[in-house]
């Protein structure tokens, strides 16, 4: 009898511990968290009116005008780390060469962007034709775009951050800004 308690003792011992392991071995594999990311939102954009010599366009009110001059002007976001670059050319038989070189500045950024979305820009009734370039990926500049008549003028726009690209930590101010850019070429209008 003393011999069938050990037995018996025995089995519900190694019941047990195989209990124990398979309660203890059953949880899900630890991994670990990756790094958390500060939310960041930014407020509704609040548009006012600039007028240049040949054109005007509503913008953002949270930018600065930085270094305007007759033909080019950036609008700072400081609290983003942002700039778009504003550049305005006289059109003198040289429309070809003013595409080519919007076209090929866009493209530069091929290298490191994992993707560029072309987006045709029609405004028939003002007479503003052109090209939006959507840039994702570790790219310098997430936006860009060219706009003209055809005939008289051509504005160039450009977003940049100071900081290096990595496009994880910049999308969110990169998206705001790149609603702004878009904006600006939207509302951007020949002054005659």
């Amino acid at each position: 009898m003393n011999s069938l308690q050990n037995i018996l003792s025995f089995f519900l011992k190694c019941v047990f511990a195989f209990w124990v392991v398979t309660m203890v071995s059953c949880k899900e594999d630890v991994l670990p968290k990756p790094k958390a990311q500060l939310r960041l939102e930014y407020e509704q954009p609040t548009k006012a009116q600039l007028e240049l010599n040949e054109f005007k366009f509503q913008y953002n009110d949270l930018a600065q005008i930085k270094d305007e001059t007759a033909n080019s002007m950036t609008l700072e976001y400081p609290e983003m780390k942002g700039e778009i670059f504003i550049n305005y050319k006289k059109i003198d038989g040289n429309l070809e060469q003013l595409l080519s070189d919007a076209q090929k500045f866009s493209y530069e950024h091929s290298v490191k962007a994992d993707g560029i979305l072309e987006q045709p820009f029609i405004n028939e009734e003002d007479k503003v034709f052109g090209m939006f370039y959507e840039v994702s990926g570790n790219a310098a500049s997430q936006a860009q775009f060219y706009v003209t008549d055809s005939t008289r003028n051509f504005v160039t726009g450009s977003l940049y951050f100071f900081t290096k690209p990595n496009y994880d930590s910049i999308y969110p101010a990169a998206a705001y800004l790149r609603n702004d850019i878009r904006g600006i070429m939207e509302s951007l209008k020949w002054k005659e």
